[in-house]
C-alpha cells in the first residue's frame, strides 16, 4: 500500500511539473533538464520511503518481542497466583472439615449429658414423690396421736397456734416498722432539711402584717369639722361611696378609717388625703375625687400585677389575672398580706421544685395563683379555692396550677412535684411563727381536741399539747404498753389528728414510756 502511495505521489508530481512547464512555455532543453531533476527527486523519495519501511518493520518486530515477553511474564504470575489460591482454598476446606467434626462431637456429648440429666431428674422426682407420700402418712399418724393425747382437734389447735403467732408477729411487725420508720425519717429529714435550707437561704422575703384600721394625720384639728361637714353630710358621703367607717374622736390631729376590706380602706384614705390637700370638701367634690382615685387604683393594681409577673419571669398570664394579682396587695389573711404571702410561696416553690427535679417556672406560676380567689371573696363571698380554680380554668391555666389551688387546702391529692412544692411553700410561709395572727378561741379549741384524741387511746395516762400546739407529748403506762407498741400508738394518734383537726404546718407526736420505782430508806 505504501508503494502505491509513492507511485501515485510521483505521477502527481510529474503531472504537476509538466503542467507547470506548459503554462510557463518552457523549451525542450529546459524540459529535459527539469525532467532529470524530477526523476532524481523521485528516486530520493523512493529511497527514503524504503528506509522508512525498513525502520517500521524493525520497530514492529521489537514491539512483538516486548509484547511476547510481557505476555510470558504475566502468564507465569497468573499461574503462580492461581496455584497459591488453590492451596489456600484446600487448606480452608481441611480446617472447616476439622471444625465441623469437632462441633459434631461436642453436640453429641451435650446431647448425652442432657439425656443423663433428664434421667437423673426423673429418678429424683420419683424419689421426691415417694418422700412426700411418706411425710403425709407420718403427719397423719402424728396428728392422730396429738389429737388423742391433747384432747384437741386439728382445727382447735390451729386456732390456738394462729393466735399465738398473730401476737408474736404483731410485736415483730411493730419492731420492724419502728426501725424502718426511723431510717426513712432520718433520710427524708436530711433531704427535706437540705431542700428547705436551700429554699430559705436563697429567698428572704419581708414580713408584712396588716391591721384593720388606718390613721390619717391632720395638721389642724379644725379639719375634722370640715370633714364632718354641715349636719354630717361630708362624712356620710365619704362612708357611703367608699364603704368604710370613718371614726373622728378626741384623738388630737388624727382620724381613723376602719374596714375589713383593705382595698376600700386604701381608696378611702387616699381620697381623704387628696380632699385635705385640695381644701374643697363637699359631697359633689368627694364623689369626683373618689372616682378619680378608683381609676388610679385600677391602673396601679394592673401595673403592680404586671411587675410581679415580670419579676417571676412568667409569660402568657391573662391580663385579668394580672389585675387580680395586683389586688392581692389589698387583701390579708390572719394579718398576713396576701401579695407578700403569694410572692413568698412562688419563690420558695420554684426553688424547691428545682431541687426536686421539677419545673421551677411552672411551680412559681402555681404559687403565684394558688390564692388568686381571695381577691373576690370579700365582694362576692364563697370559697377562695373554688373561685380561684374557676378563674384559672376560665383563662386556660395549666392543670398543675388547678391541682395546686385545690391541694393546698386538701381538696385534692397532690399529683406533681410542682404541686407538692407549692403546698410545702404555702405551709412554710403561713405557719412560721409570727406570720399570722390567730383567734384565741380557735387555738384553745384545737389544743383541747389534740389532747382529747391522745388520751382516748388504750394505755395512755396523760397527754399535753405544748409548743403552741405544734407538739403533743403522750405518757403511756409501762405496765400495759411495751416499747414496740408505742410506735403503733404514735402512728394512730398522728393519723387521727390529721383526719379530725384543722391546723397549719405539722404537729409532732411524742410517746413516752418509762418505769419509776420509789422506795424510802428509814
Amino acid at each position: 500500500m505504501l508503494n502505491e502511495l509513492l507511485v501515485g505521489g510521483a505521477v502527481a508530481l510529474i503531472s504537476g511539473l509538466v503542467g507547470f512547464l506548459i503554462s510557463k512555455k518552457i523549451t525542450a532543453s529546459h524540459f529535459d533538464l527539469y525532467l532529470e531533476q524530477a526523476k532524481a527527486k523521485s528516486k530520493a523519495i523512493e529511497n527514503e520511503a524504503h528506509l522508512i519501511l525498513e525502520r517500521a518493520s524493525l520497530r514492529s518486530r521489537e514491539i512483538e518481542k516486548e509484547a511476547q515477553k510481557r505476555y510470558d511474564e504475566t502468564s507465569e504470575q497468573v499461574k503462580k497466583d492461581f496455584s497459591f489460591r488453590e492451596e489456600k482454598m484446600e487448606r480452608a476446606e481441611r480446617e472447616f472439615e476439622t471444625l465441623r467434626h469437632s462441633e459434631e462431637e461436642k453436640i453429641a456429648h451435650e446431647r448425652n449429658t442432657i439425656e443423663n440429666r433428664r434421667l437423673n431428674l426423673e429418678r429424683n422426682e420419683r424419689a421426691l414423690e415417694k418422700l412426700k407420700e411418706d411425710y403425709r402418712q407420718k403427719s397423719e399418724q402424728l396428728r392422730a396421736i396429738v389429737e388423742q393425747r391433747s384432747g384437741l382437734s386439728a382445727h382447735e389447735a390451729k386456732a390456738i397456734l394462729f393466735d399465738q403467732m398473730r401476737d408474736s408477729e404483731r410485736l415483730e411487725l411493730a419492731r420492724q416498722m419502728r426501725e424502718m420508720e426511723e431510717q426513712s425519717k432520718e433520710q427524708l429529714k436530711r433531704k427535706a432539711n437540705y431542700i428547705l435550707a436551700q429554699a430559705t437561704s436563697r429567698f428572704a422575703g419581708e414580713y408584712a402584717a396588716e391591721r384593720l384600721i388606718s390613721v390619717i394625720h391632720l395638721d389642724d384639728d379644725e379639719l375634722k369639722g370640715r370633714i364632718i361637714g354641715k349636719e354630717g353630710r361630708n362624712i356620710k358621703t365619704l362612708e357611703m361611696v367608699s364603704g368604710v367607717d370613718i371614726i373622728i374622736d378626741e384623738t388630737p390631729n388624727a382620724i381613723i378609717v376602719s374596714s375589713f376590706n383593705l382595698y376600700r380602706r386604701a381608696i378611702a384614705v387616699k381620697t381623704i388625703e387628696l380632699l385635705i390637700q385640695d381644701g374643697r370638701i363637699q359631697p359633689a367634690r368627694i364623689e369626683e375625687v373618689y372616682q378619680k382615685v378608683c381609676d388610679e387604683f385600677e391602673e396601679a393594681t394592673t401595673r403592680e400585677g404586671e411587675e410581679v409577673v415580670f419579676e417571676l419571669g412568667l409569660q402568657g398570664v391573662h391580663p385579668e389575672l394580672m389585675k387580680l394579682i395586683g389586688r392581692l396587695k389589698y387583701r390579708s389573711s390572719y394579718g398576713q398580706n396576701a401579695l407578700a404571702h403569694t410572692l413568698e410561696v412562688a419563690h420558695l416553690a420554684g426553688i424547691m421544685a428545682a431541687e426536686m427535679g421539677g419545673d421551677a417556672k411552672l411551680a412559681r406560676r402555681a404559687g403565684l395563683l394558688h390564692d388568686i380567689g381571695k381577691t373576690l371573696t370579700q365582694d362576692n363571698g364563697g370559697n377562695h379555692v373554688d373561685i380561684g380554680a374557676e378563674l384559672c380554668r376560665r383563662y386556660n391555666e395549666d392543670p398543675v396550677v388547678l391541682n395546686s389551688i385545690y391541694a393546698h387546702h386538701g381538696h385534692e391529692d397532690i399529683k406533681s412535684i410542682e404541686c407538692a412544692a407549692v403546698c410545702a411553700a404555702d405551709t412554710l410561709s403561713a405557719a412560721r411563727p409570727g406570720a399570722r395572727r390567730e383567734v384565741l378561741e380557735s387555738f384553745l379549741r384545737r389544743v383541747s381536741e389534740i389532747e382529747e384524741i391522745a388520751t382516748q387511746k388504750a394505755g395512755v395516762k396523760q397527754a399535753y399539747a405544748i409548743n403552741a400546739g405544734r407538739e403533743v407529748r403522750v405518757i403511756v403506762s409501762a405496765m400495759s404498753v411495751n416499747d414496740d407498741e408505742t410506735v403503733l400508738i404514735a402512728r394512730e394518734i398522728a393519723d387521727e389528728i390529721s383526719q379530725k383537726v384543722q391546723f397549719p404546718g405539722e404537729i409532732k407526736v411524742s410517746v413516752i414510756r418509762e418505769s419509776r420505782v420509789i422506795e424510802y430508806a428509814r
